[in-house]
């Protein structure tokens, strides 16, 4: 009896501490299970960064020249349009706008924007801005230089008239507003107040010093909530000061077009965004050229030009290659294009529209005489970079058998030769604006001396289109016409780089237009 007792409290305890050890389990796994919802999840949110400039001229953006000044001011100012990271145009200030004749434009603001000392914006304050820009040397001169009349039509809206038709005028619309009422009664090129100019957009400027600036949330900002309460921005003397100060960690966010950036700032420690840049270079082709105005023979030489090779030699992989002008993120580039490096091809394009290569050339009977292939390719001497390229470019198309004679022009003769457009083939480029306007490499007078009747047609189609849908249509027939044809063989887009710092958190959505376009959610940890 006593051994069965001694049985049963043995027996008792084990399965005591069998329940124990579970409800322990359980007790465990209830922990691991709870929602993350329920649990406290602290992240050390800072709502601060640090921004820097080098070279610093003034806080008033239609007088500064400065690029890291105005990438800044588009969170002091905002302009009545503005554009989106495809560069879409987008209603900013303008709450509309209408194109009632081929020189004529309604814009109607919004009523509900305060300025940053809380004032109303008033049509009289985007009338003050025109005018002050028709009588400065601003980067922004050019927006308005058209404008003939700017006139007042009601409390909300004004009239602008040019002087002639301009396509995608509208895009113009996109240079920052300044209030009349704080500059009233002064030298606006010379007085203080330019320290700390007032704007509607989601910044103001609260401090100014040889040192540094500060940007405060605008109290009177008038879209959502900003995460970001303060802005320090701190002045250097140099670029090499600024990336210095971005190495070390005292600068959140670095823009740049310089190809070798990582040679100052490093390889490690930071966020890069790379993205197309403004400059275009592109090869035009002299369509009215004998040989040339074959589109069969400039397909084949957009397929022998290797632009990677061109990229990556000359430009270190930091350019990016682009056949066509709005390749740099454009809403309306189109299709891509057609043709890619391939000697191969090439060769096949020349001999199914009749070449045969004999005696180290291509030739072919056209109107009873034997053409061969072989052209001047005019490049500017000053610009080395570019004679670099076209050399290669040489050598590409000489290892399809293309003989080119390189024409390294002095400045006064290349610009003779675009002048005149007496070349065969000429490597140049340009700024691309911020419209999908195409008028100078389709337009009269146009560097390929092209003309397409079709293409001309759908020109002056576009320039009176606001449906989306029916521009995209439109200009993705415009890119099926360059594609086929080739007038011209683009080549590469210049680099702009957005470094920034490991501890920021948000999206940086990033183009040469506005790198602050997503700040709203920034901060960092």
């Amino acid at each position: 009896m006593k051994s069965n007792f001694v049985k049963y409290i043995f027996i008792i305890f084990v399965i005591a501490i069998v329940g124990i050890v579970i409800y322990q389990l359980n007790k465990e796994e209830e922990t691991v299970q709870q929602p993350v919802d329920d649990l406290e999840i602290e992240e050390d949110i800072i709502k601060e960064i640090s921004l820097g400039i080098a070279e610093f001229d003034t806080m008033n953006p239609i007088l500064s020249t400065n690029k890291h000044v105005q990438e800044i001011s588009r969170l002091i100012f905002d302009p009545l349009l503005e554009l989106d990271e495809e560069y879409k145009l987008t209603k900013c200030l303008a709450k509309d706008w209408a194109k009632t004749s081929e020189v004529t434009y309604l814009i109607k603001i919004r009523n509900d924007i305060k300025w940053s000392d809380g004032q109303k914006l008033t049509v009289e304050d985007v009338l003050y801005t025109i005018d002050i820009l028709k009588q400065t040397a601003s980067i922004y001169a050019y927006n308005v230089q058209y404008v003939v009349r700017a006139d007042k039509i009601d409390e909300e809206t004004l009239q602008l008239t040019l002087d002639h038709e301009i396509p995608f005028f509208e895009y113009n619309l996109t240079f920052p507003i300044l209030s009349q009422k704080y500059y009233e009664g002064q030298d606006f090129n010379t007085t203080e107040k330019n320290n700390a100019p007032i704007g509607t957009g989601k910044y103001k400027i609260t401090q100014n010093t040889d040192a540094g600036i500060v940007l405060n949330k605008n109290e009177n900002y008038y879209g959502e909530e900003l995460t970001l309460e303060t802005i320090n921005i701190s002045k250097y003397a140099s670029l090499g000061e600024l990336y210095n100060a971005f190495k070390l960690g005292k600068v959140d966010v670095l823009t740049t077009n310089n190809i070798s950036i990582q040679d100052y700032i490093g390889t490690m420690g930071y966020n890069l965004v790379e993205v197309a840049g403004r400059e275009f270079d592109f090869l035009a082709i002299n369509t009215q050229n004998a040989v040339l105005s074959n589109k069969e023979v400039r397909q084949a030489i957009a397929c022998a030009i290797n632009k990677d090779n061109i990229v990556a030699t000359v430009y270190n992989n930091k350019y990016k290659t682009a056949s066509y002008p709005l390749d740099y993120g454009n809403w309306l580039k189109g299709e891509d294009a057609t043709y890619s490096y391939n000697v191969a091809q090439a060769r096949q394009i020349l001999e199914q529209n009749g070449w045969t290569y004999t005696n180290n050339r291509w030739q072919k009977r056209i109107n009873y005489t034997t053409r061969t292939i072989n052209f001047r390719l005019v490049v500017q001497a000053s610009n080395q970079a570019r004679v670099s390229v076209a050399e290669l470019i040489k050598t590409n198309l000489e290892e399809l058998g293309i003989r080119v004679t390189l024409v390294k022009a002095s400045d006064n003769q290349y610009q003779n030769y675009l002048q005149n457009k007496n070349y065969d083939m000429i490597l140049t480029g340009t700024t691309e604006s911020l419209s999908p306007n195409l008028e100078t490499y389709f337009g009269a007078n146009n560097l390929a001396n092209y003309s397409n009747e079709e293409l001309t047609t759908i020109m002056n189609e576009v320039k009176n289109i606001t449906k989306e849908d029916l521009l995209q249509e439109k200009y993705t027939r415009i890119k099926q016409i360059y594609n086929d044809e080739v007038p011209y063989i683009g080549l590469y887009n210049s680099y702009y780089a957005i470094a920034s710092s490991w501890r920021l958190r948000g999206n940086i959505t990033a183009n040469w237009y506005n790198i602050f376009m997503d700040i709203n959610n920034w901060y960092k940890n």
